[in-house]
This record gives structure tokens, sequence and C-alpha cells, in this order.
């Protein structure tokens, strides 16, 4: 247990110079454990194990509809025990692992593109579209957006704790959303299919080319959380999942492949090719950029082989 409380500030210490802030010395409110499978916790024979400073302490658990992951194909990891509400809860970090799937057996080819106005939008072999509307979602990060500036400038105790209840109902949504669209994109596309998404993990770092005012709504979207998601459910069901270079999917034509700035319409969410006149929704422009680019890299691979 002594071993587990400095891994377990250590790791704390390393996730803020990873995340690239300013040192500051980390302070635990509230209790929390890392437990170790099989040395600190164990789950046999209908009853929770776990280690304590007066022993082990052995009580009952339940497996209502969580039964998949307890058929013996899953392997469990380093619970983290913490206490919230008044109550404690164990999380515990279940793996299993899948075969990846070759880019020869790939029979489809889809682009996602993932943006503010849309939250995905794809395209796929056969020329079709699926689009996720942000609309709905954007409006309701704005409301928390002001809510959160008014509770900042009242400044009292209540409205911190407030402040902290909301910020995490906010990130159960916009955790709750992205399982909704990567689920939604994976079961219409099944196996066999390579999913092109943008890598965005620089988008933090595009701020100062947004207005101050818009870059809440533009740079705290959860993008990785949701190619994560992707990644993962694209694995279980056998499909795959590539990040390329987003640069100028939204302003390179798909048909005459000219690229232009100005052939994009940002406020009116048009793009219309300034040499050959093709129109279509820009977030659409750029699923169809990276279907051609997933095709591109199939031909790479298959030329490679």
């Amino acid at each position: 247990m002594a071993q587990s409380v400095m891994k377990t500030v250590i790791a704390r210490y390393k996730s803020v110079k990873t995340n690239g802030h300013d040192w500051a010395k980390i302070r635990f409110k509230k209790p929390e454990y890392d437990l170790v499978w099989n040395r600190d916790y164990s789950l046999t024979k209908g009853l929770f194990s776990i280690n304590t400073l007066n022993g082990r302490v052995k009580v009952p658990f339940e497996t209502k509809g969580m039964e998949q992951y307890f058929d013996g194909s899953w392997s469990f990891g380093t619970a983290k025990l913490v206490n919230k509400y008044g109550k404690f809860f164990l999380h515990i970090p279940m793996t299993k692992e899948f075969p990846e799937i070759s880019e020869h057996t790939v029979s489809k080819v889809v682009g996602v593109d993932m943006g503010i106005n849309f939250v995905a939008v794809s395209y796929d072999s056969n020329g079709k579209s699926l689009f996720f509307n942000g609309r709905s979602i954007k409006d309701k990060r704005s409301k928390y957006k002001h809510m959160r500036k008014q509770l900042q400038r009242l400044g009292t105790a209540s409205a911190r704790r407030k402040l902290k209840r909301i910020g995490q109902k906010e990130n159960r949504w916009m955790t709750d959303v992205n399982h909704s669209v990567s689920k939604a994109l994976v079961e219409r596309y099944g196996a066999n299919t390579l999913f092109v998404v943008e890598d965005l993990t620089g988008v933090r770092h595009a701020t100062e080319r947004v207005r101050v005012k818009d870059r809440y709504e533009t740079v705290s979207w959860a993008f990785y959380q949701l190619r994560q998601m992707i990644e993962y459910k694209a694995c279980i069901v056998g499909s795959k999942v590539i990040a390329v270079d987003p640069s100028f999917t939204s302003q390179t034509c798909p048909k005459c492949r000219h690229t232009e700035k100005a052939s994009r319409n940002k406020k009116k969410h048009v793009f219309c090719c300034k040499t050959c006149g093709y129109t279509s929704n820009d977030d659409r422009i750029g699923a169809m950029n990276l279907q051609r680019k997933g095709i591109e890299y199939i031909a790479e691979v298959t030329a490679q082989a």
C-alpha cells in the first residue's frame, strides 16, 4: 500500500508535466487508492477481496449488466478506489486482445471529418454521407459556458462547488455524445472497414488563430476521445482506423484536386471550387478528401506487399 501511494503521486506529477501545465504542488483532497489485480484486490467465488490496513476485507458484489466482462476473456487491470458523495467506488479497467485486420481484407474505405457544426461527417466508397448534426450540441456548450462565466464572477464557495459539479456533468455529457456517435458510425459500416480520421492532436495549439470568444467552442470538444472510441469499437468488429494529416482537407476539391482557401466559405459552411465549380457542404468535402487519402494508403500498402 505504501508503494501504491508513491506511484500514484509520481503518476500525477508526470501527467502535469506531459500536459504542459505549470509546475505546482499536487494536493489530494479526497482518499484514493490504486489496487493491483491479484495482489491488492481479487474477485473470486462471488466475493470482492481487498487489502486494507486492518487486513483483507471480503464483500459480495453484483455483475448485473456487466456479465460479458466476467466470461474469462477479459483481463483486469490496476483499479482505483475513490471516495465520492460520501461513498467509495471501485473503478476497474478491463482489457481484451482483438486481432488487427490486414489492409488486404478491407472492403470499404470511409472518411470521417470531425468538427463543430457537425460533430462527425462520413463519406464511404458508395458516395454516401452520414451527418451528425452538432447545432444542438453547440448550443448546449454555449449554455454551459455562460453558466460557468456567471459562477466565476460570483466567486463564492457555493459557486465554486457548483462550478465543479457542472464541469463534471458537462464532461459526462460529452463522453456520452462521443459514445453515441462512434457507436453509430461503427454499426453503420461494420467489419472490414478502414476509417480515415484527421490527426487533431495539435488543435489546442491553434488557438491564436481563433477569436477569443470562439476559443471555447473550437478547442474544448473531446475530438481525441471520439477518435479513440471509434478506434476501439472498430477493432472489436474487425475494422481499422488510421489518422492522417488534416492539412487542406477542407480546401481541396475532391473532383479536380485544386486547392484554394477561398473555395471554402466557413460562415455558410459551403465549399465551391474556384476551378471546376463543384459545390457541397465543407465538412462533407473534408470527409471526401479523407476517404481519398484512405484509398491512396491502401494502394501504397498493396504495392509494397
